[in-house]
């Protein structure tokens, strides 16, 4: 049933069925509580899941924190350095540090600093709480004699865990054995036992995960264990809507687990574990695009990525991603959370010290593989690698070019780009019916990449798997911002 961290497999891609687990940039990291709006993003070959208002677990999806170095922080917001201590100068600071003077003036926040259900209960809610918890283990009695035994210990301990909450109800870690203890118990549930229910125990334990991953934000073991209660809760669920909701908030809950995780490792170990993270929190933005709590920390772990490629000196590998294209990364996701929650404060704080990088005034500028124009299918030797560009209205094809003699972005892209050649692909916004990867033996060899149009499919190909990630999330996350008819947020982020 459930493991420590240390326990877990830690793997690398994307897995859409997490059934194995998986975990710094700008503000503390968030649990999801907030349902998504109901409204659905049209996308025909992966259709984005309607979140519901299910799950009573109280996940307000935590949400992590860049570390930001003093010369980073002094050139995003002179503001906020002037809130810094004297003595702090030689350490790296949360974004939470940063920004604790500027939280507390948005009216309606339920965002990242908002307290969790149960930590707003009365003592008599508690006392209430814990008991119907006991109850629920009490009436357990195992499949078997083994069974049994173990959970007369389990009950034992739970009585324990109990005591400790009542004389100190911010002890995370009796707050987190008891989740263990309710999750063990779980199993200990006959599969034809119709009292209590399995389901009951593992929420019970999702509550007790929430609390004390909120009082103590680096407990990855609880993260890492209140993904596979939430992920036993979708699988007996089945293949349900609820179901859906509960594997995304399981794979954010991973990607939290390896980025607290990463920050305890040998230094050897930390890239494969927060590439790990990056491919957890993917994975939850792919079954819901407008899941905004998972798209952020995934700026925020690109962010910490960034942050730590830089402090080594870069890699000496030419096909590993730069420092500053991380750091551009970075800041897509944060403008596109900002964009879908413009009154968070985290994300409007964090978005201050990131937007810099961006490669203005656009979102996204790279370089495609593209057939000629008009030509769907072309021999391989006419097509040509061109620079495009994203923004909140499309992408566009920059063949011909005049560009401006301007100071480029921190991701290294010249930010001010003049298209003369009206002949260049353009893929407008509202035209966009799906975005996929795709493999087909008429594109040239590469990582295929196919928008889907109401004009019929575009096909190019990215400069490799990673760059294909990162164009995939970019064209949908404009598009879903589009869709929730936020385009005019995004477009004063890039524009103004």
């Amino acid at each position: 049933m459930s493991a420590t961290a240390e326990e877990s497999e830690l793997q690398n891609g994307v897995e859409t069925e997490p059934s194995e687990p998986e975990p710094k940039p700008v503000a503390q990291p968030e649990p999801e509580t907030e349902p998504a709006e109901s409204e659905s993003v049209p996308e025909p070959k992966l259709e984005p899941p309607v979140a519901t208002d299910t799950d009573p677990d109280p996940q307000e999806l935590k949400e992590s924190s860049i570390q930001s170095n003093e010369a980073d922080n002094k050139a995003a917001n002179a503001s906020t350095e002037r809130q810094l201590r004297k003595d702090e100068g030689s350490r790296t600071f949360t974004m939470r540090e940063l920004l604790s003077g500027l939280k507390g003036d948005e009216p309606d926040e339920t965002g990242p600093d908002a307290t969790s259900p149960y930590s707003q209960e009365s003592p008599q809610q508690h006392v209430d709480q814990n008991n119907a918890a006991m109850d629920l283990i009490n009436s357990v009695t195992g499949v078997d004699e083994e069974g049994r035994s173990r959970q007369r210990i389990l009950t034992f301990a739970a009585r324990r865990y109990a005591s400790a909450i009542e004389r100190n109800p911010e002890d995370y870690d009796a707050l987190y054995n008891w989740a263990l203890v309710l999750q063990e118990s779980a199993d200990n549930v006959s599969q034809d036992s119709a009292s209590p229910s399995k389901n009951a125990l593992l929420e019970e334990a999702c509550k007790k995960y929430d609390e004390a991953t909120r009082l103590c934000p680096s407990l990855h073991d609880a993260f890492y264990n209140w993904a596979i209660a939430i992920s036993d809760r979708a699988k007996i669920r089945g293949r349900t809507k609820e179901a859906e909701e509960l594997w995304k908030q399981a794979l954010n809950n991973w990607g939290l687990a390896l980025q607290e995780l990463s920050a305890i490792v040998p230094a050897r170990e930390k890239q494969r574990i927060v590439r790990t993270a990056v491919s957890k929190f993917r994975a939850a933005i792919r079954l819901q695009f407008d899941f905004h709590r998972a798209i952020y920390n995934l700026g925020t772990v690109l962010y910490g990525l960034a942050e730590d490629t830089l402090r080594i000196g870069g890699s000496d590998n030419a096909k590993e991603v730069s420092p500053n294209e991380l750091y551009s990364q970075s800041a897509i996701y944060i403008a596109a959370a900002h964009a879908l929650k413009p009154n968070y404060s985290v994300y409007s704080s964090a978005l201050r010290l990131v937007r810099s990088m961006l490669p203005l005034p656009h979102l996204k500028v790279g370089y495609l593989t593209a057939p000629p124009v008009g030509k769907l299918v072309a021999p391989h030797i006419d097509w040509k690698r061109s620079q495009f560009v994203l923004n909140h209205e499309g992408l566009l094809q920059v063949n011909k070019v005049e560009q401006k003699q301007v100071p480029q972005s921190l991701s290294g892209n010249t930010g001010d780009v003049v298209n003369n050649d009206k002949g260049g692909i353009r893929i407008d916004v509202p035209d966009i019916v799906s975005v996929s990867a795709c493999a087909d033996l008429t594109l040239p060899p590469g990582a295929g990449l196919c928008i889907d149009t109401i004009n019929g499919p575009v096909f190019m190909v990215a400069d490799s798997w990673e760059s294909l990630d990162g164009w995939l999330d970019a064209i949908r996350l404009v598009y879903t911002i589009y869709a929730r008819r936020k385009s005019d947020v995004l477009a004063g982020i890039i524009t103004s």
